[in-house]
């Protein structure tokens, strides 16, 4: 199972600008490479990372091969009332994983 960190801060002023960031380990494989025997390693990625505030999406990224081992992602939002942020990824071979963080909007 993957191991997400998550970085939010846990209390902002209305209005402020927010830095989200995340890391998640995953062991990714493009699927273009072959074993010694030539036999083709099967693909495995994160394909999509989605961040909503309260239910309602604020980022997407889709994700594809090219994409490093433990992606970092960086975004910002505005901070309007206290909450839940949840993050979201979901890629090949039926990989999922949610966290949720809570914000208190000042």
């Amino acid at each position: 199972m993957a191991r997400a960190l998550i970085n939010i801060p846990p209390k902002a002023k209305r209005g402020e600008i927010i830095t989200i960031r995340t890391l998640i380990s995953h062991h990714m494989e493009t699927g273009f490479r072959y074993t010694t025997t030539g036999t083709q390693i099967p693909r495995d990625i994160i394909t999509t990372f989605v961040a909503t505030y309260n239910g309602e999406e604020i980022f997407r990224a889709d994700l594809f091969p090219a994409i490093a081992a433990n992606p970092f992602i960086t975004f910002t939002t505005v901070a309007t009332e206290s909450g839940t942020i949840a993050l979201s990824w979901s890629g090949d071979n039926g990989f999922a994983a949610t966290e949720q963080v809570q914000i208190t909007v000042e």
